[in-house]
């Protein structure tokens, strides 16, 4: 018997599920009859169209057995699905091989009470056994294969593994429970009641075996005799699931529980979900899709190896839960199943990035998910809600999906000038708000709302009282925002690119200004020099001395940045046009001085005031604070 240590975070993780004050212990059951039924799942793909397999597993049927022993305080689970070896085992429960329960594990603060409701989101499947075992021992073999293993651990920091005897494929879960847990679930009713509210849908028959004590059946002369009828042990076999596809069950007869239970044995979730979406299509192609959104965003989503949350089948026989592909990234959080009538059972993943019969259930299943969304963006507590959780995930699909754009588009929500206290504008009503002149989506780009929100760039849109909007979550908008081009013929643009509207000035006034503030304007570039593309008077401020823009040219580097970023590139520096407000006292009375280095003071602090009011670091703080000084001691 060799020993093995766990991967350090699984340590993290079987610490927690000992320790953890957990109310919902019980879904450890859910966990594992759920690992149960997708071995099944994996086993009954596998016979059907491996040739190695087709023979020794024709007459086989899936089925999950749990049994108890009150006197021994322990409870037991077997499956006869596709087993594991040794490397299985090691990959499957001595380390963390799944995204989502990484996910899970960096989210961990060390606070007992909040970590133990982390649990209830995510059940981080075979270790929240751990919650209520002293002991587990795992007795598996893999179809295929000779040799058996054992891997037993008591959730500390180590397992034995060892070659074992076992018969047939499949996988024993053996558990001690701890005295404290014992009573509670090596109980017939118990596991049926926990069976019944979680796995009743689960699509193979999960029978329960357990002792009962029954009396004998007398004849009517031993009954006339007075004679008392014996007591007996009998080894009772129940079925305690109903064992049908719920996906398959017409949607009249099953409630919203029945949806959310089988929602909670498939996502590893303990909440229900936001929404549910069955839809059955018959016609050219014949397919069955149930899709769940959850309350809470997975918590791999932004991982790049996040796990699919769809899972394929083909006529009810399982086919694959880690391919991509079969609904777009942007879409990753969806949850559920596809069944298609029409694909070939031995479909390899090379086919079906390219089958016809699954782009068109993609393409389905695409608009009538986002057709779902829109339904539910009517109720505006429960879309804030979707918001919250989603919004960043369906501005990837801008970019991602031409087709379905502008649904999408019609989906988002985005902060504004016209919006506060966690309120958010559809593109539809920034429209609707607008004055008849204006024919474009002013918005501006940053890490900072407050920041954003006070920027001098936007002192000429308010003063003209025309909304923009504040789009804080710089690493995707300023990729997306730009491409997403128009939206209902108003074009999107970015306030620091663009010229400012309404401006109150004719070409004439303009050229005049400009004529007047020229040697000025050439004087600050030429103290600026090599730190700014370029020096003018702008007409865009009212109350600032001085703001920063960029052209169009330097918006497209700056969004593709992250481009620059991912391939190890460096980024290639974008200087700052600076643009000075002729109308402000400090440019004025600059304009008249013959002073040059006080000329080249306040042109460093008019920039690098520009800098600070739009949240972009100066480039020395140490000179801004010396020039800041001097200047407010001759004003003194």
């Amino acid at each position: 018997m060799a020993k093995h240590q766990f991967q350090t975070e699984v340590g993290q993780l079987l610490h927690l599920m000992t320790h953890s004050l957990y109310s919902n212990k019980e879904i450890f059951v859910r966990e594992l009859v759920s690992n149960a039924s997708d071995a099944i799942d994996k086993l009954n793909y596998l016979r059907l169209t491996d040739e190695k397999l087709k023979d020794s597993f024709a007459s086989w049927k899936g089925e999950i057995n749990i049994s108890f022993d009150e006197k021994d305080k322990s409870l037991t689970i077997i499956d006869n699905g596709i087993g594991m070896n040794e490397e299985d085992m090691i990959n499957s429960i001595g380390t963390i091989a799944k995204s989502g329960t990484k996910s899970f594990v960096e989210a961990l603060t060390g606070d007992a009470k909040k970590d133990s409701n982390l649990i209830g989101q995510f059940g981080v499947g075979f270790y929240s056994v751990f919650m209520v075992a002293d002991k587990v021992d795992v007795i598996s073999k893999k179809a295929g294969e000779e040799v058996a293993y054992k891997w037993s651990s008591d959730g500390s920091g180590e397992f034995d593994l060892a070659p074992c005897t076992k018969e047939s494929a499949g996988t024993v879960i053996y558990i001690k429970l701890k005295d404290e847990e014992a009573g509670e679930f090596a109980s017939k009713y118990r596991i049926k009641n926990i069976v019944g509210k979680y796995s009743n849908h689960i699509a193979y028959p999960i029978f329960l075996n357990y002792d009962e004590e029954v009396s004998e059946t007398l004849s009517e002369e031993d009954e006339k005799a007075g004679k008392t009828p014996e007591k007996k042990t009998e080894r009772k076999h129940e079925q305690i699931n109903e064992a049908t596809a719920l996906w398959t069950q017409p949607k009249a007869k099953l409630k919203d529980e029945d949806y959310n239970n089988f929602y909670k044995s498939i996502s590893q979730d303990s909440s229900d979900p936001m929404l549910t979406i069955h839809t059955k299509t018959e016609g050219v192609n014949e397919y069955i899709t149930l899709f769940y959104i959850p309350q809470i965003a997975p918590m791999d989503m932004y991982r790049a190896d996040y796990q699919s949350g769809i899972k394929l089948y083909v006529k009810r026989v399982f086919i694959t839960d880690d391919d991509k592909e079969l609904l777009p990234t942007y879409l990753r959080f969806v949850r559920g199943i596809i069944d298609s009538e029409d694909l070939p059972l031995n479909v390899s993943r090379e086919i079906l990035q390219e089958n016809r019969i699954l782009a068109n259930i993609k393409q389905s299943s695409v608009k009538k998910i986002l057709s779902e969304i829109k339904k539910l963006s009517k109720d505006e507590e429960k879309y804030s809600k979707f918001i919250e959780q989603y919004n960043r995930a369906l501005k990837e699909g801008v970019y991602q999906d031409y087709t379905n754009k502008e649904a999408i588009l019609e989906l988002l929500r985005y902060k504004s000038t016209k919006t506060e206290d966690k309120k958010l504008t559809s593109l539809e009503d920034y429209k609707n708000r607008a004055n008849s002149e204006q024919k474009a989506i002013y918005y501006i780009v940053g890490e900072n709302e407050k920041v954003l929100r006070n920027s001098p760039l936007l002192e000429s849109y308010n003063k003209n009282d025309i909304e923009v909007l504040i789009l804080d979550d710089k690493e995707i908008d300023e990729i997306i925002t730009p491409a997403i081009g128009a939206f209902k013929e108003w074009e999107f643009k970015d306030i620091t690119t663009c010229e400012a509207p309404k401006v109150e000035i004719n070409e004439e006034e303009k050229k005049e200004v400009e004529e007047k503030f020229k040697d000025i304007v050439s004087k600050i570039k030429e103290k600026l020099n090599d730190d700014v593309k370029d020096v003018k008077i702008t007409n865009r401020l009212s109350e600032s001395a001085s703001c920063i823009t960029k052209d169009s040219q330097d918006a497209q580097m700056a969004a593709m940045a992250h481009m620059f970023r991912s391939m190890g590139q460096e980024v290639p520096e974008i200087k700052p046009i600076l643009e000075i407000n002729p109308n402000h006292e400090i440019v004025k009375k600059l304009k008249d001085t013959k002073d040059e280095g006080l000329i080249e003071d306040i042109s460093w602090i008019l920039l690098d005031l520009a800098k600070i009011s739009e949240g972009f670091e100066i480039s020395d703080r140490v000179a801004f604070a010396k020039r800041l000084t001097k200047i407010t001691a001759k004003a003194l």
